[in-house]
């Protein structure tokens, strides 16, 4: 018997599932083929931590100035000691042209709740080394999270992922989409691009439609030093947002998709294969079927359930623009009977029912949804939001802040200013304000289980704390949202500059019901840590994204205490 048959290594084969190499442990094997010349310049990855089994990733190009004649190979090394002085697993691996080079590997038989460290291994190079994580089976006293979203390239350098990078002590990173950004040289958030040294290149410089367009930004974006740090410090449970496709996108369309700009079914399959190639991800259905929703069990303190709010159930947003007149009246009575239409899902109906199962079988102490747009009320008054639509009025916010601050205090204000501030409508129909019945329904279940309930959200790019309150006012839940990594907030939307934004973020707590706290001007990500008795939220931000050179400036911290 060999040495690498004694030692239980195993050659990885490609599983029908469409291109991830499947390790089985404990089975003799023969010595891997010889690895091809690489390149490693996308560093590695891990993700979809079960108990006994993860997912590891990299990009393995054919070195330069060489033209594989077949398939490209390479060794993976999976040991419990940075120095691979422990070798628990080994595999030889092949990719090519039609995965972009891309290798996955579900590595299978772990041990729970263990740290691995992971590499991949050609002829003349080795990667990177990544560390990852397996899942608590039972026992656990402590869940830390680092929670991400909305990272532009062009917008900036990706520090808030260094930042958690060089933390180091995460249990996973969930990351809840926009990992990419679809638009092209000139488009959105791009405007200092080339001046901070972000700017698109040439073959890759317009907006993306096809399969090949996409592959080439994931692999840009995979340039960004910050971005391998944190994918090879933490094992990362990840699911996309609309921008991985296109702007708003919805179940039949996007707003940043025309019928010029071809078949929408065409450019979104592109967009999915190329996220399952470049993401550390098990798909649940599969490489080629959008369906991504899937669930994670940390022991009997967290059942998380990641979800899609974008690609397979939603009907298409709502427009505020639909229910003014030409002369900026604001039809109320119209836009209330849509958006309380019972039919309106932001899940669909088989997702909605496989979370409603889920929660009921579910045994954690706290249910954890990880999903991409806010699920907390976020009203306003109609006049605000007219006037935004208008160009915005800070002395109209700034005098409704006041009128609502007086009447919380008890002070006397008029019938017609009451009238002002009882007249709201949600500020961002591309949440789950736009889909208010489906939200009850959901909140009704969670409390006629009597749940534990937090969801963590992305999306806007600014910080937010809401409690999740049914529509007779009682406590469901709480939403942490997290700010973005680079992609520009409100305070870019509204002109604010930063004493502005800051006045308006101690603001809007007053001016909306459910809504705790909020930071509307910086970049940064989440910290989640969830305990027996409780939930703590950190903000962390960071000093600048216009290079990567930066400092830790910032925080703020809530503790939630369970129900």
């Amino acid at each position: 018997m060999t040495q690498f048959s004694r030692r239980h290594f195993i050659k990885a084969a490609l599983a029908a599932s469409g291109g991830i190499a499947v390790s089985t442990p404990l089975q003799a094997m023969t010595r891997p083929q010889l690895p091809s010349e690489v390149a490693f310049a996308h560093g590695v990855a891990s993700g979809d931590p079960l108990q006994d089994a993860v997912i590891l990733w990299t990009r393995a190009t054919p070195a330069a100035g060489i033209q594989p004649s077949g398939p490209t190979r390479v060794t993976w090394e999976l040991a419990s000691d940075p120095e691979f002085n422990k070798i628990v697993r080994r595999g030889g691996v092949e990719t090519d042209l039609a995965r972009d080079y891309t290798v996955k590997v579900d590595v299978l038989g772990l041990q729970p709740n263990t740290a691995y460290y992971y590499r991949f291994i050609g002829a003349s190079e080795q990667s990177p080394v990544g560390r990852t994580k397996t899942l608590p089976q039972e026992g656990v006293e402590q869940v830390k999270l680092a929670i991400f979203s909305c990272a532009n390239y062009p917008a900036g350098y990706f520090n808030a992922y260094q930042l958690a990078a060089d933390r180091g002590d995460w249990d996973a990173v969930l990351h809840l989409g926009d990992y990419i950004y679809e638009y092209g040289a000139g488009g959105y958030a791009t405007a200092r691009a080339a001046e901070i040294g972000r700017a698109l290149p040439e073959d890759n410089s317009g907006e993306l439609y096809t399969l090949t367009d996409y592959r080439k930004r994931y692999a840009l974006y995979h340039t960004d030093a910050g971005l391998q740090a944190l994918h090879a410090a933490a094992p990362f449970i990840a699911v996309w947002d609309d921008h991985e496709i296109s702007n708003d996108t919805w179940k039949a369309g996007a707003q940043n998709h025309s019928e010029e700009e071809g078949d929408f079914f065409a450019r979104r399959a592109a967009a999915v294969q190329a996220y399952y190639e470049w993401l550390p991800i098990r798909p649940p259905m599969g490489e080629r079927n959008p369906q991504i929703y899937r669930s994670f069990r940390f022991g009997d303190l967290l059942d998380l359930h990641m979800l899609d709010t974008r690609v397979i159930g939603r009907d298409q947003q709502l427009d505020f623009q639909d229910y003014m007149d030409s002369d900026g009246n604001f039809d109320g009575r119209a836009f209330r009977a849509a958006v309380q239409d019972p039919a309106r899902t932001l899940l669909g109906k088989p997702q909605l029912q496989w979370l409603q199962e889920a929660l009921a079988a579910s045994s954690g102490r706290w249910q954890l949804l990880g999903q991409q747009v806010l699920m907390g009320k976020m009203l306003l008054p109609a006049e605000m939001m007219t006037s935004f639509y208008r160009g915005g009025s800070p002395d109209l916010t700034a005098e409704l802040i006041g009128l609502k601050a007086a009447s919380l205090q008890g002070k006397p204000i008029s019938d017609s200013q009451r009238a002002r501030l009882a007249q709201v409508v949600p500020y961002n129909l591309d949440a789950w304000d736009g889909y208010a019945v489906e939200r009850e329904a959901l909140y009704e279940q969670v409390k006629g289980l009597g749940k534990n309930l937090v969801v963590v959200a992305g999306d806007t790019h600014n910080a937010w704390y809401s409690h999740l309150k049914d529509i007779k006012g009682e406590m469901v839940g709480v939403e942490f949202a997290t700010p973005s990594v680079t992609s520009p907030g409100m305070e870019t939307y509204l002109k604010m500059d930063e004493k502005a934004a800051r006045e308006l973020a101690a603001g809007m707590p007053v001016l909306v019901d459910d809504l705790q706290y909020c930071n509307l001007h910086q970049r940064g990500y989440m910290a989640l840590t969830l305990r027996r008795d409780g939930v703590e939220a950190e903000w962390n931000f960071v000093d600048n994204i216009d290079s990567p050179e930066f400092v830790a400036v910032d925080s703020h911290r809530i503790v939630y205490r369970a129900l």
